[in-house]
C-alpha cells in the first residue's frame, strides 16, 4: 500500500505553489518522496516553501514566474531540467479572484483574472506538455478549478468563467494525450479560505455556504493532499484522466 503512493524519484512543479493551499499540496508531494519545484511570483513565498521541501529531505527549487506569461513558464521547465533532469508532475494552482459587480468589471480586471486563472492553465499546458508527451516520458497533469466552474458562484463572475476553462482544458486535454502517456485530471475544491478569497467572506457570506455545505465547516488545506497524491501517483491513478475529483464538504450534492 505504501508503494502505491510512494512518489521517490517523482519530479513535480507547482505552479502557485507560495500560497496556503498549493504549498500544502507542495509539501504532500515532497513527504511522498517527490522532488518540488515551486513556481511563484512572489520569490520569497517560494523560496520559504522550497527550504520546507528541502527540510523534509527533498530536493526543493523556487523559481520566480509569471505563469501568464510563456517565456517565465519555459525558463522555469529550463531550470527544472537542469537541476532535476525530468519533470512528471505539474500541478496549476496560480489564481487570483474578485468579487466586483458585475457592471463594474473593469476590462483590466476582467484580463487580469482571465491571464493569472486561466491563461496560466493553458501556457503551463503548452510548455511542460510538450516535454511530457516526447515518447517514453509520460506525466500527471493535475488542474485546480473552483466550485464555482459550474454552476457558478454569485460575487465572482470572472473567475466563475475562467475557472469552467480550466474544466474544458483538463477533459479536451485529457482526451488529446491518453495515449501519450500524459493524463489530465481537475481537483474541485470547495471552500477553503486563503488570501484570495478571505475578503469576500462575509458574515452573511458564510452562512450562507455553512447551509450549503453537509460537513458544516470549511475544508482545511490538507484536506486536498490526498486527491493529489492520489492523481500524481502512476501506480494509484494509472486509468484515471479527465476526471474533475471534487472536494468539497458535499458542496455540489446539496440543493434545498
Amino acid at each position: 500500500m505504501q508503494e502505491l503512493f510512494d512518489l521517490t524519484g517523482r519530479v513535480a512543479a507547482v505552479i502557485g505553489g507560495g500560497g496556503v493551499l498549493a504549498g500544502e499540496m507542495a509539501l504532500g508531494l515532497a513527504r511522498a518522496g517527490a522532488d518540488v519545484a515551486i513556481l511563484d511570483f512572489n520569490e520569497a513565498a517560494a523560496e520559504k516553501k522550497a527550504a520546507e521541501v528541502a527540510a523534509l529531505g527533498r530536493r526543493g527549487l523556487a523559481v520566480r514566474v509569471d505563469a501568464s506569461k510563456k517565456a517565465d513558464l519555459e525558463a522555469a521547465l529550463d531550470r527544472m531540467l537542469e537541476t532535476f533532469g525530468r519533470v512528471d508532475i505539474l500541478i496549476n494552482a496560480a489564481g487570483i479572484n474578485s468579487g466586483t459587480p458585475f457592471f463594474e468589471i473593469s476590462e483590466e480586471e476582467w484580463q487580469r483574472i482571465l491571464d493569472v486563472d486561466l491563461k496560466s492553465v493553458f501556457l503551463a499546458c503548452q510548455v511542460f506538455g510538450a516535454w511530457m508527451t516526447q515518447p517514453g516520458r509520460g506525466g500527471s497533469i493535475i488542474n485546480i478549478s473552483s466550485a464555482s466552474s459550474g454552476p457558478p458562484l454569485s460575487k465572482v463572475f470572472t473567475y466563475s468563467v475562467a475557472k469552467a476553462g480550466v474544466n474544458q482544458i483538463t477533459q479536451f486535454l485529457a482526451r488529446e494525450w491518453a495515449q501519450k502517456g500524459v493524463r489530465v485530471n481537475a481537483i474541485i475544491p470547495g471552500f477553503f479560505p486563503a488570501e484570495q478569497n478571505r475578503k469576500l467572506l462575509t458574515e452573511e457570506r458564510v452562512a450562507d455556504i455553512m447551509r450549503h455545505t453537509p460537513m458544516g465547516r470549511f475544508g482545511d488545506p490538507h484536506e486536498l493532499v490526498g486527491a493529489v497524491l492520489f492523481l500524481a501517483s502512476e501506480k494509484a491513478s494509472s486509468f484515471v484522466t479527465g476526471a474533475l475529483i471534487r472536494v468539497d464538504g458535499g458542496f455540489s450534492a446539496m440543493t434545498i
